[in-house]
């Protein structure tokens, strides 16, 4: 009996025949939203068509299904963020979820068309319909969470249960405090401080809507929440009743609200700034770094996330998303359509006040 073709191939041919077998493996043609210069994103911002890419040997094609509208998004858009991708044509989004769609022929990863994968680490565009990238930069997750979670877990989320860990060691009954409470993050951090048997302190701007605010703060587990005049006092820790004294406190709007977090801490605090939302700088009495010992700090999630932490980082993001699933985990998003991208995107950016997340869906 004759030996079957492939067999009298040398091995280097059949290498080569497998190769012309998939070069015709290709993406479906993808929309994207980029641009070419920095600027306004709502004047550099685009929408385009964009060629079907090949698919590489150890390459995975996937569908996007959905995207957050991010701060720092918008930033690398202006050009005003540390990191900044190459233009023109860059493609805006660093975080989302889709679904894989095609596998080229040598991929190790134990994944089948049609599970859930998100981009990890979080660095490259994802307002784009299809995506192809190497095996490496793909993660699986739960397929059994609501999509939006899985599309803006790793930057929010990963950023509260980083600052939870990295700075104080903090121990059940201990206290927190954070500014900025009404933001994902800041939703996040009391959250899984409440898991971790961590009491907060939140401070939210007086604005009309406070007192539902703080409502919905309580509710997620908040211990206690100000506004911003209810703080205009000398004895501010007299506030707190039979809450300890905080440790480690969160800011991401800078200015006075700073400084009123500042006035809550303990002897030998910490703040961490993580943000700067109001623009204004941070500002700190001498007499709290000669009599209090405090300590400022800044944390950014694009540092501590690298090749080093893959591992690590992966295995949070599998713990925040089964915290989700379990029920104790959530926040506020808007799901909007691809086709309403201009709407979601004047809402980011505040033209229609204060607005939820927008999370496209493509």
């Amino acid at each position: 009996m004759m030996a079957p073709r492939s067999r009298l191939l040398s091995p280097a041919l059949q290498i080569l025949r497998r190769r012309c077998s998939f070069s015709s493996l290709v993406s479906p043609a993808s929309k994207a939203v980029l641009y070419d210069e920095q600027g306004a994103p709502e004047e550099v911002l685009r929408v385009a068509d964009l060629p079907p890419a090949n698919l590489g040997e150890h390459d995975i094609c996937v569908r996007m299904l959905a995207a957050p509208i991010n701060p720092s998004d918008i930033n690398r858009i202006e050009g005003v963020y540390p990191v900044r991708p190459p233009l023109p044509g860059a493609i805006g989004g660093c975080e989302g979820v889709g679904l894989v769609h095609a596998l080229g022929p040598a991929v190790t990863a134990k994944l089948s068309p049609g599970d859930w994968v998100i981009p990890s680490p979080a660095t490259f565009g994802t307002w784009q319909t299809y995506i192809v990238k190497d095996e490496r930069m793909w993660h699986k997750v739960r397929s059994d969470v609501p999509m939006e979670y899985a599309a803006t877990v790793t930057v929010n989320p990963l950023t509260a249960l980083r600052m939870l860990q990295d700075f104080v060691q903090l121990n059940p009954g201990d206290a927190i405090v954070q500014n900025g409470a009404t933001s994902m993050v800041g939703q996040c951090v009391i959250q899984l401080a409440k898991v971790l048997g961590i009491h907060t302190i939140n401070i939210i701007r007086d604005r009309p809507g406070s007192e539902e605010a703080k409502d919905k703060l309580k509710q997620l587990g908040a211990d206690e929440v100000f506004t911003e005049s209810q703080l205009d006092i000398k004895r501010v820790k007299s506030l707190l009743g039979a809450l300890p004294e905080p440790a480690l406190g969160f800011n991401c709007v800078g200015g006075n609200a700073a400084s009123l977090l500042l006035k809550f801490l303990r002897h030998g605090g910490t703040m961490v700034t993580y943000g700067g939302m109001s623009k204004r700088p941070v500002t700190a009495p001498t007499s709290y770094f000669i009599f209090k010992d405090i300590s400022l700090r800044g944390f950014w999630l694009n540092k501590w996330i690298n090749a080093e932490n893959a591992e690590d980082c992966r295995n949070m993001i599998d713990y925040l998303l089964d915290l989700v699933h379990e029920g104790k985990l959530k926040y506020e998003m808007e799901s909007i359509p691809f086709g309403e991208f201009r709407l979601g995107l004047e809402k980011a950016l505040g033209k229609h006040g204060s607005q939820p997340k927008q999370v496209v869906r493509f």
